[in-house]
């Protein structure tokens, strides 16, 4: 179904796609680190890549579906560890006034 020539193609590329965003988004929620997301975004990919196998009962081979995925997986890999990075980048409040008035 994946393709560029049908209208229905295109769409579900772009449902991949926006999947991969808000999967990135799932990254900076649950997983907090830059250098884990790569990890992580691989071994999700993988399981429905497991998934597709065991579904279909075939793996799959057509060049459209592996291009959508790759660039998924990239996507996911950049975005999340660039929302991660921003967290762990901000700066740690110093303030000089006393915690507590004794």
């Amino acid at each position: 179904i994946l393709g560029f020539s049908t209208p229905p193609g295109r769409l579900s590329m772009m449902a991949f796609i926006l999947n991969a965003l808000t999967c990135a988004l799932g990254l900076l929620y649950f997983i907090r680190r830059g250098k884990q997301c790569l990890d992580f975004t691989v071994t999700v990919h993988f399981f429905h890549l497991l998934g597709c196998w065991i579904y279909n009962s075939h793996f799959p081979s057509t060049l459209t579906w592996w291009l959508v995925h790759i660039v998924c997986t990239a996507l996911m890999a950049a975005i999340g560890e660039y929302l991660c990075m921003r967290i762990e980048l901000r700066e740690i409040p110093l303030s000089s006034a006393p915690k507590s008035n004794v």
